[in-house]
């Protein structure tokens, strides 16, 4: 199951059993209700994480089509190497 064998699952039910006593069904309750809202959060980011990346490539290539016009200009100066010294 998780890698353990009926022996070790055993010595585990015995320490909880002596660790928590008459609260073991609160904690297991508690402990289950805490891993249902943890997995429902992880797939709830998962979902924004997936909206969020599959919708940042539209974007972009939107951008880039609403500039394609000004791509043909340049403004950077042409670069002239500085004259040679005699010495």
């Amino acid at each position: 199951m998780f890698g353990m064998g009926m022996q070790e699952m055993i010595i585990i039910g015995v320490v909880a059993v002596l660790l928590f006593g008459k609260r073991l069904p609160e904690v297991a309750r508690n402990l289950g209700k805490s891993y249902m809202q943890f997995k429902s959060q992880l797939s709830e980011f998962q979902f924004d994480l997936n909206a969020a990346v599959e919708d940042e490539p539209s974007r972009k290539h939107a951008t880039l089509e609403d500039h394609s016009e000004d791509l043909g200009t340049t403004s950077a100066p042409k670069f002239t190497p500085p004259p040679a010294e005699e010495g």
